[in-house]
């Protein structure tokens, strides 16, 4: 395993760090996909308030607003955990007020380790059914857990100082699989009895969850998934995390201990398939006179009546294609030139790669005819709402694009074969949600 310091290796770019995290290689108790029992942490209604008031979406699909108005509210709100403000400061006291929870009785331990069944339903409809445990950490050299994203050491560093300070895995990554085997039917009988927890939440989900404490069956769930492999669907920084942590405390002589597995949803994507979404981006720097400008040059473009009738004419595009807004108009861009498209695309990347629209996007539009650095602070994210992201760009002078989603054939093809989908290009879901069990990384 590579040495951690206590900053991450800053000087890499995202391709290099994500190589660095992803693949360095570290002892295992077993080979195959394993996801382990544990002694899960959980709100007790009764003192912590309704559960729907106290959990959160993923951290990083909460908005500054919203995190002000949580922290000003009081109470036991999840996101005083997975984000303290200031952020420095808070991530000694996020660990300090779980602790203080756990005394209180806010947040009690599970009597028994157990792997735990978690519904997403919508009107009667079951959106969403897997398994939360401890996923066992894997490079990705040995083909088991496989990213299809880069990452970068800001997000990391982030997280790795929360984890580090809380000693806890707060909310679960996403994962899937293609199963159909033994696992999923233990998930399917499991979800038939009287849910440990049940709450609709503000995102319009009913959300339960069970518990299997049998070892019996978590042996036959083992046995089933030993032989499987995991595309990391929702939370490739948490996991680059948990890569970093597990190597910095085998650094540090610890051996083998809690932090060689990651809290971890893993669903069986044959039985329950992922809804995949499109990030949509917002270049608040960019005037949507200089983009469609400048995008007119390659570009076939097309003024549009409207949003809805803008992302109906989108999504029957065929090839490369986007939506540009943030001014009073929206233009669909289409038939890139492609002589000027070739030249833009990496030759080392696949033709599948190359044929994805956020490569089209990062190469040919955001680096090439716009000239913007890809970072965090030039490049904003809107996940799934267009008009969202339409009224961000407005807001702030700059351009929405908005893209179609990608295929998962694509996603799945691509990872198979040690690519990455560029960054920000999936949103799979429903994701999990944080606060319903969390993972402490000692003894409870």
């Amino acid at each position: 395993m590579p040495t951690v310091d206590d900053d991450l290796p800053s000087e890499l770019g995202p391709e290099e760090f994500s190589a660095w995290v992803f693949g360095a290689s570290g002892p295992r108790a077993e080979d195959g996909l394993v996801l382990a029992p544990f002694r899960g942490v959980r709100f007790v209604p009764d003192v912590a308030g309704d559960l729907a008031s106290v959990t959160t979406p993923p951290y990083d699909l909460i908005d500054d607003d919203a995190v002000r108005r949580l922290l000003a509210s009081g109470g036991h709100n999840v996101v005083r955990l997975i984000l303290p403000r200031p952020a420095e400061q808070g991530y000694r006291e996020a660990g300090e007020t779980l602790r203080r929870w756990l005394a209180e009785g806010a947040l009690a331990t599970d009597a028994e380790p157990a792997l735990y069944v978690y519904e997403a339903a919508e009107r009667g409809q079951v959106r969403q059914r897997g398994l939360i445990g401890g996923l066992g950490l894997r490079a990705e050299a040995d083909a088991v857990v496989l990213p299809h994203e880069n990452v970068f050491p800001g997000p990391v560093r982030d997280r790795l100082a929360l984890m580090s300070a809380a000693r806890a895995n707060l909310e679960p990554i996403f994962l899937v699989y293609e199963g159909g085997g033994d696992a999923a039917r233990i998930v399917d009988e499991a979800a038939a009895a009287t849910p440990l927890l049940e709450f609709h939440a503000d995102d319009g989900l009913t959300h339960r969850l069970w518990q299997i404490t049998d070892p019996g069956l978590h042996d036959r769930i083992a046995a089933d998934l030993r032989d499987r492999q995991a595309l990391i669907a929702d939370g490739h920084h948490r996991y680059a995390t948990y890569r970093a942590l597990q190597a910095r405390h085998h650094a540090a002589g610890d051996g083998p201990g809690p932090w060689d597995q990651g809290l971890a949803l893993l669903v069986d994507s044959t039985r329950y398939p992922p809804r995949l979404g499109a990030i949509h981006r917002v270049l608040p720097g960019l005037p949507p006179t200089t983009a469609l400008d400048r995008a007119g040059t390659v570009f076939r473009v097309t003024e549009m009546a409207g949003l809805a009738a803008a992302t109906e004419a989108l999504a029957a595009a065929e090839g490369p294609a986007f939506l540009l807004g943030g001014s009073g108009s929206l233009h669909l861009l289409t038939d890139p030139d492609p002589g000027r498209l070739e030249q833009a695309m990496p030759a080392e990347h696949s033709a599948r790669w190359r044929g994805l629209d956020t490569a089209v996007l990062d190469h040919l539009l955001i680096a090439g005819l716009w000239n913007i650095p890809e970072d965090e602070h030039s490049v904003e994210v809107v996940h799934d709402d267009p008009a969202a992201a339409v009224d961000r760009a407005r807001r702030t002078g700059g351009t929405a694009v908005l893209l179609n989603p990608l295929k998962v054939e694509d996603v799945l093809a691509i990872a198979g074969e040690g690519e990455r989908v560029p960054r920000k290009s999936t949103s799979f879901g429903p994701k999990p949600r944080t606060g319903l069990v969390l993972r402490l990384l000692e003894g409870p």
